[in-house]
């Protein structure tokens, strides 16, 4: 049950829900709460499959390419880092509004789901985890810790409206950045361990 709750813990914070939640509500700021719902359902949906799926190929993507598993740590943590950097120093780049409510449902999948909330930082912590855990009962926690991040972030987009007036604009860049401080300390973890292992 702990590894459990640490996977969920890990997965929801590189999933960056606060910052995806920030761009969340400068897209939906203008449409109808229905509008809101339908997106904020599509992109929960979005990020789960997309998630699994490449936490599931991720041995074989390592096989085809012949890439270490300490390589790629040391490559998707730095990566990871630097999309913390980025949130701790109040990057935005979140992607325009378009002019329609279906335009905006539209971008459920790309670019909300991916690259904004499953950027590459994440497919690569995704795809070590994928060969971290090789059997069938170590597969299944991360994939449920996989569900239980994509369900926290639904519960938080759905709630954007109230979380979005009780927080205000100041309120969500403060815990933007503090998440990407959360990340940032994954982040330095995943390179330490394949350094560590790379040198031993």
């Amino acid at each position: 049950m702990a590894e459990l709750v640490q996977l969920f813990l890990k997965v929801f914070f590189i999933l960056t829900p606060f910052f995806v939640l920030s761009v969340f509500i400068s897209l939906t700021r203008d449409v109808s709460a229905h509008t809101q719902k339908i997106l904020a359902n599509r992109l929960a949906m979005a990020v789960l499959i997309s998630c699994v799926v490449i936490f599931l190929t991720g041995r074989y993507i390592f096989e085809i390419f012949g890439i270490t598993l300490d390589a790629f740590r040391i490559g998707a943590g730095s990566v990871l880092f630097l999309s913390a950097i980025s949130m701790v120093n109040g990057g935005s780049g979140g992607p325009k509004r378009p002019g329609t409510d279906d335009g905006v449902i539209n971008m459920a999948v790309v670019p909300l789901a991916m690259p904004v909330t499953v950027g590459p930082g994440v497919i690569g912590v995704l795809l070590v985890l994928g060969v971290e855990h090789v059997g069938l009962t170590e597969k299944l926690k991360v994939v449920a810790a996989i569900a239980m991040a994509s369900a926290a972030l639904w519960v938080i987009l759905r709630l954007a409206r109230t979380l979005g007036s009780r927080l205000g604009s100041q309120g969500m860049e403060v815990i933007a950045r503090l998440t990407g401080l959360f990340v940032s300390a994954i982040a330095a973890q995943i390179i330490f361990t394949g350094v560590r292992n790379f040198m031993a």
